[in-house]
């Protein structure tokens, strides 16, 4: 009920009036039944418009803290966020993947749409980066089709590290025909399969969002350009005489 008011009542018309956001390819994705929404990731908001124009909820995972939290604060986060969809997972003892996509397969054998970013986090520099082979171990295991995403413009609504929305840039999501694996069910365990199964899925999204690819993890990318910034820093400090 929640999750209803959040979309047609609360946020949504207010996201849709300041944002217009533009939408294609709604009949790719079931309006009822299980699949796997698999998008680029530019920006946070990127889990606010995706959910708002699919025809039906999108369940994310979310940090298990986020609906734990103690006093009004806390209450209010899970109340919104367990209201909007996300389902905790426990991301400590560097399990996370592996819970994500326990959480994944449990959502999906309930019937629900589940979205998960096979970049595995935001793209620092706006490119599409090499997919983590996640996506490809649920989509097998679960024998569900998996809608790819072209998110567009979101990292001009909210850039990263910034908080506040901004006014002006109107995003654009599209989703595309969906990817059938069946071919390769009872196979999940095959790292070839899985590279090649995640490959394609990428493929898509890049003729979706129109990206730049760069083969490398968007985690990779990140810690390059820290250094990168770090050294940077180095350099323009004064030096000892």
């Amino acid at each position: 009920m929640f999750y209803v008011l959040l979309k047609h009542v609360l946020i949504g018309p207010l996201v849709r009036l300041l944002y217009r956001p533009r939408v294609t390819g709604l009949e790719h994705v079931p309006a009822q039944g299980a699949a796997i929404i698999a998008p680029n990731h530019l920006s946070f908001c990127d889990s606010i418009f995706v959910p708002l124009l699919a025809p039906q909820q999108v369940h994310y995972v979310a940090k298990a803290e986020y609906f734990t939290g103690t006093g009004l604060k806390g209450r209010l986060m899970a109340w919104f966020f367990t209201g909007a969809g996300a389902v905790p997972v426990d991301r400590s003892g560097g399990r996370a993947s592996v819970a994500a996509i326990d959480t994944g397969l449990r959502t999906l054998r309930e019937g629900k749409l589940f979205g998960i970013y096979p970049e595995g986090t935001r793209s620092p520099d706006g490119r599409l980066h090499r997919g983590r082979t996640g996506v490809a171990r649920l989509a097998l295991a679960s024998g569900v089709p998996v809608v790819p995403v072209g998110v567009i413009g979101t990292d001009l609504v909210q850039p990263s590290g910034r908080l506040l929305w901004k006014l002006g840039p109107r995003p654009e999501v599209r989703f595309g025909p969906a990817l059938d694996f069946s071919r390769y069910a009872g196979m999940e365990e095959d790292r070839f399969v899985l590279r090649a199964v995640t490959d394609e899925i990428m493929a898509a999204i890049l003729a979706l969002s129109g990206q730049e690819y760069v083969d490398m993890y968007a985690t990779k990318a990140k810690a390059l350009a820290s250094r990168a910034a770090a050294a940077a820093a180095a350099d323009d400090l004064p030096r000892a005489a």
